[in-house]
């Protein structure tokens, strides 16, 4: 069944990790797809790897805390293809510290990455879908910014902030067919809890009702439900994809 046949998907911060499989998964269900990311090179290597397997893709530099960027991917975007299905504003990085030896440049750069970012994807993304009548915006929030953690006031306020983002936005479009929605992760296997000691990830992951720490594609595959038409009476919501921790 494919869920985005013929849909158009922008997708941020998706040289790796989790908005590349986000990436791989629209497109294995017929979605077109944007491959963006402040890595130029990877954006393109993404992009060159679905196109080798028949996809539609291209790659886009783009700093998600430049309204410039934000701006010129979303119009690359909409010239390109002719339209914007659904958007999906991804891209993140950590500066983790306990708020006693973080600098103020450390909270910043995560707030502005996360918090600016998703608001500059969402404003200009629901410029185009506004226009057309319809379209799905996702928002890369956390569980972190459900209950926190320790060493990451900035990212835990960031992520809480998007769901506030999402929720407002929500009520702002969803009268011209433009749906907003955010996934909270949980203990996802990336690059970045890859950094984490060994002995500090098995004793999170011990903490999942479901016995594991999730996997890219558990993510990517709750971003295609909300992309898809398949959720097309569901806007405002946040969605936990975390195996029940935290629950």
């Amino acid at each position: 069944m494919s869920l985005m046949e013929e849909k158009v998907a922008v997708v941020t911060g998706a040289g790796q990790g989790i908005g590349k499989a986000i990436c791989e998964t629209f497109v294995a269900h017929g979605s077109a797809i944007v491959v963006s990311d402040v890595n130029g090179d990877a954006a393109e290597a993404v992009a060159e790897a679905v196109q080798s397997q028949g996809g539609k893709a291209i790659g886009v530099r783009a700093d998600v805390t430049s309204e410039a960027d934000v701006e010129r991917l979303i119009s690359t975007a909409a010239s390109e293809f002719g339209q914007i299905d659904a958007m999906v504003n991804n891209a993140g990085i950590t500066r983790d510290s306990t708020m006693r030896k973080m600098t103020t440049e450390q909270f910043s750069q995560v707030v502005q990455v996360h918090l600016l970012g998703c608001w500059l994807g969402t404003k200009y993304a629901s410029h185009v879908m506004r226009a057309q009548g319809h379209g799905s915006i996702v928002n890369m929030s956390s569980i972190s910014g459900k209950v926190g953690n320790i060493g990451q006031t900035n990212y835990a306020a960031a992520k809480a902030g998007i769901v506030g983002l999402t929720k407002s936005a929500a009520k702002e479009v969803g009268f011209k067919g433009v749906r907003v929605n955010a996934i909270q992760p949980g203990l996802i296997k990336t690059a970045m809890t890859a950094a984490m000691p060994e002995d500090i990830f098995a004793e999170r992951e011990k903490e999942i009702p479901l016995g594991r720490a999730g996997l890219p594609a558990d993510i990517a595959n709750a971003a295609l439900f909300l992309a898809s038409d398949l959720s097309e009476y569901i806007t405002g919501t946040v969605l936990e994809v975390a195996g029940g921790r935290h629950i």
